[in-house]
């Protein structure tokens, strides 16, 4: 199962992430994606979702 970072961990993990963020008022990090087409954002979601339930981390996420 996957730890929580700390302030200081999460601000350290992102200086080598291209991209993410961190959420205001949260202990959490963001990034958009943008595809082609459905089909492709589909089976973007597929793959993660299928990652993070080996590690036990269930991401909040929105697809519009």
């Amino acid at each position: 199962m996957s730890k929580k970072l700390t302030a200081a961990q999460r601000k350290t993990a992102m200086a080598g992430l291209k991209g993410w963020k961190p959420v205001e008022g949260r202990d959490a990090i963001a990034k958009s994606f943008k595809f082609a087409d459905f089909n492709a954002a589909f089976a973007f979601m597929t793959r993660v979702a299928l990652t993070a339930e080996k590690s036990d981390h269930h991401p909040e996420w929105f697809n519009v």
